[in-house]
């Protein structure tokens, strides 16, 4: 067996523009940075030489990132057939987004064998289902909070385009306050909404809320529900251990 404790490990989430890295040792995540540039994430990692690497990307492929990084290192690529501490329940797995399964490994890592609902608010809003078996059952995708701001103003002539705001009055005494009351109040009552369902279902769900926009709503939302802002860094580490000790 590996020990964990002693190894250091890098996980890599890269998005269209910019990229977000954590380092662990073993479990625990060190510390992390984001909004790097492929160049920036390149120097990092050779910065400090991890003992493994797991790199999941929608942009730069593994070659890519190894081919840049000079230097042969233990790279895992996280692509739909990586082997997985969960299992996927999902009609087309090839088309799963890589941070929902790894929020949702994650949630699994720090809750087993409980009932779990990941609330990752990023671009998009997804609600997804683990169940006490460690089995991914899917769930919802919505929109974000600004894809909500954006469509508004980009599909009307006259709504300014707005940023969102924490706690907005309900009733909106202008063009701005109404939207920001409809689009950051019409959230959380979607949220609450989709959990009460989820709850009915599973009377001792646990709620984790991750993604860059979950700081507006965890203050308002019913508890219990815990605020794990690097699930999908923890996920991935966690995916990373896994296919270690496959070796």
């Amino acid at each position: 067996m590996w020990d964990f404790c002693k190894i250091m490990n890098i996980v890599i989430d890269s998005g269209n523009t910019y990229s977000k890295v954590g380092w662990f040792e073993g479990d625990k995540l060190i510390r992390y940075t984001t909004r790097l540039t492929f160049g920036e994430l390149i120097e990092a990692v050779l910065a400090q030489v991890p003992e493994y690497i797991l790199y999941s990307s929608v942009s730069f492929t593994a070659s890519d990132f190894e081919k840049a990084l000079g230097k042969p290192l233990k790279i895992f690529d996280l692509t739909p057939d990586t082997p997985l501490p969960i299992t996927k329940n999902y009609d087309t797995p090839q088309t799963l987004g890589a941070d929902r399964i790894a929020a949702s490994a994650g949630a699994n890592f720090l809750y087993p064998k409980e009932d779990l609902v990941v609330i990752d608010m990023g671009t998009c809003i997804t609600y997804d289902l683990i169940d006490k078996n460690a089995v991914f059952q899917g769930g919802m995708i919505s929109p974000g909070v600004k894809m909500r701001f954006n469509a508004m103003h980009s599909f009307t002539k006259r709504l300014p385009l707005v940023e969102p705001e924490t706690d907005p009055e309900l009733i909106g005494k202008s063009t701005r306050s109404a939207m920001q009351s409809g689009v950051m109040n019409g959230v959380l009552a979607e949220m609450q909404g989709i959990i009460e369902r989820y709850r009915h279902k599973s009377p001792d769900l646990r709620v984790l809320l991750c993604g860059g926009d979950a700081a507006f709503f965890e203050s308002s939302l019913k508890p219990p529900i815990f605020a794990v802002p690097e699930l999908v860094l923890i996920g991935l580490n966690r995916i990373l251990t896994y296919n270690v000790s496959l070796q």
